[in-house]
């Protein structure tokens, strides 16, 4: 009896094919969350472990992104984010049609570290105000930042931040209605497992790491930010003379 040699099209292909063509045709559109595992495996008529096994193929093919907790949603095309004269987290969000938005972690006066103090021209251990929080477009999680103020001369600026979240608005707030960038310094890195669980990613993906200073219309230094962008949202673009190396500093918090 002839036996039949044609070969199947593992079952995780054909869903991995059909729900391809479901984000082609529109069905699912970029920033969307696909139904969960188990929806998908009552759709297919399969286990959760053959939907996953189409689920990573997709995400390694960049068609899809898990986030942790959170589901897997479909990709966008990376946010193409200016890193010129005047960075605007709001401005440059608002030009890539997305929605950004501001998450506080932590407002605090500090005594600076050693870097903090020489880039904002500081003593060591003067004070300083933190402000550590997440960047979130269209409400994903896009970036953690930290930005650091030399707290003399901006007595009123932490309470600005709890008012108004966005640091253009909390300085215009307290007197001062420009400023300028200065330096960014850019470097790759792996997410921590603290990153990782803020920005929704996995432990390991990449993130790219921005060191930078802003200053007033005076030239003086006014802001030292560090911020650590989910690697697969954000295109940077530079613009700007690089600083000498400055030692690696993660968040930790």
């Amino acid at each position: 009896m002839p036996t039949n040699t044609a070969t199947r099209t593992p079952v995780w292909k054909s869903i991995l094919g059909t729900l391809t063509d479901d984000i082609a045709a529109g069905r699912y559109t970029p920033g969307d969350k696909l139904p969960t595992e188990a929806e998908l495996a009552r759709r297919f008529g399969v286990n959760r472990h053959t939907v996953r096994r189409a689920l990573a193929d997709m995400a390694e093919a960049g068609t899809v992104f898990p986030r942790r907790g959170a589901g897997v949603y479909v990709a966008q095309k990376p946010t193409d984010y200016p890193l010129g004269e005047r960075v605007r987290f709001q401005t440059n969000l608002r030009a890539a049609g997305r929605l950004p938005s501001r998450r506080a972690h932590l407002i605090e006066t500090r005594a600076a570290d050693a870097s903090e103090a020489e880039a904002l021209a500081l003593a060591p251990g003067d004070l300083v105000h933190s402000y550590d929080g997440l960047s979130l477009a269209d409400d994903q999680p896009l970036a953690l930042f930290r930005s650091v103020f030399p707290a003399t001369r901006l007595p009123g600026l932490p309470d600005a931040l709890r008012r108004h979240q966005s640091i253009t608005d909390s300085l215009r707030a307290i007197g001062i209605p420009d400023y300028t960038r200065a330096w960014t310094r850019v470097a790759a890195r792996l997410a921590s497992p603290t990153q990782a669980g803020h920005l929704q990613i996995r432990e390991g993906a990449p993130v790219l790491r921005t060191v930078s200073l802003n200053v007033d219309p005076e030239g003086q230094p006014l802001e030292y930010g560090r911020t650590w962008f989910s690697g697969d949202q954000v295109t940077l673009t530079l613009g700007d003379a690089l600083p000498e190396n400055e030692p690696e500093k993660d968040m930790d918090n």
